[in-house]
């Protein structure tokens, strides 16, 4: 009877504690145990990082990277399948969307900074850029103070409208602000000259350039609105167990040098729908937050090892 009674405690304890696993989960872990499926935010026109191909499948390096997120919650959980939602998100909905629960995770170039951190998390950096602008080579638009006076276009609920706004306030230029609803839209407004200029991250201006119907005809400010600025993969605020697991994996990925393999596939060879090759060296900057992971929103935490 005795060995009984110790076995019936041992499974008893073992049933307990597997319960209590099971309670313990909260936020997205335990949305996603209880549904069977985890939802990725997606950008329609993030080149390179998050965008449609000619399958209107969505593609990119940030995907990438997500996808190896997914892998990583569906082993955690013990999950046999997790069935992945895709959810298409813009500059001005990505926040919103995020905090009412209808994506668990985004995916895309999204840049972190301290006033997003106050709505939503991020995991360690995978891409720093800076807001630069766009513009015609027949313009002769070179500087930022050469927009004085000009229709200048960005995408509405991005961080490079808000410092296009503040360089108009405090340069006193005079310029016409053009809120468009994605980059796509901003870039035609370029390419037919409803706009001088478009605003936005360099990177997402490079891939918009090469894709354009005669890449020689416009030129990239080497005038910036900004120090270089981290992009990562946003993630719900106060959700420490999630956002856990997320850290581990991207820290993982970007430690073992998977994530330069994963950046050339992107930044340095053809990618679809077009063939198109954006020829974008990693940076010493990148390198370095690949050795040394960190979710900061600080430009100034970025700086190469000397």
């Amino acid at each position: 009877m005795k060995r009984f009674d110790v076995l019936s405690l041992a499974v008893a304890a073992a049933f307990c504690a597997g319960a209590a696993n099971a309670e313990e989960l909260t936020g997205t872990l335990k949305s996603i145990k209880e549904t069977g499926t985890i939802t990725i935010g997606y950008r329609e026109t993030s080149m390179p990082f998050s965008y449609l191909d000619d399958n209107q499948k969505p593609v990119g390096y940030a995907i990438d990277i997500c996808y190896k997120v997914v892998d990583a919650v569906k082993k955690e959980l013990k999950l046999d399948k997790l069935e992945v939602k895709l959810q298409p998100v813009t500059s001005s909905n990505r926040i919103p969307l995020m905090a009412n629960g209808t994506i668990d995770i985004e995916c895309a170039s999204t840049t972190n900074n301290a006033d997003r951190q106050k709505q939503v998390a991020f995991t360690n950096t995978h891409f720093l850029t800076a807001s630069r602008f766009v513009s015609k080579k027949s313009n002769n638009l070179a500087m930022i103070d050469d927009l004085k006076g000009k229709s200048v276009v960005s995408s509405a609920g991005t961080t490079n409208i808000k410092q296009l706004v503040e360089a108009n306030a405090a340069r006193n230029l005079g310029v016409t602000v053009i809120p468009a609803k994605d980059n796509a839209e901003a870039f035609l407004m370029v390419e037919t000259d409803r706009a001088a200029a478009f605003v936005m991250d360099d990177v997402l201006l490079a891939g918009l350039v090469a894709g354009s119907k005669d890449p020689s005809a416009y030129v990239i400010s080497k005038d910036a609105f900004s120090k270089p600025e981290p992009y990562g993969i946003m993630l719900r605020k106060d959700d420490p167990a999630f956002k856990k697991i997320v850290d581990a994996t991207t820290a993982a990925i970007y430690k073992s040098g998977e994530a330069e393999k994963l950046y050339d596939k992107w930044f340095m060879s053809t990618i679809p729908p077009k063939g198109l090759n954006l020829n974008t060296p990693i940076s010493a900057e990148l390198k370095a937050e690949f050795a040394k992971p960190t979710d900061s929103p600080d430009p100034d935490s970025y700086k190469p090892s000397m």
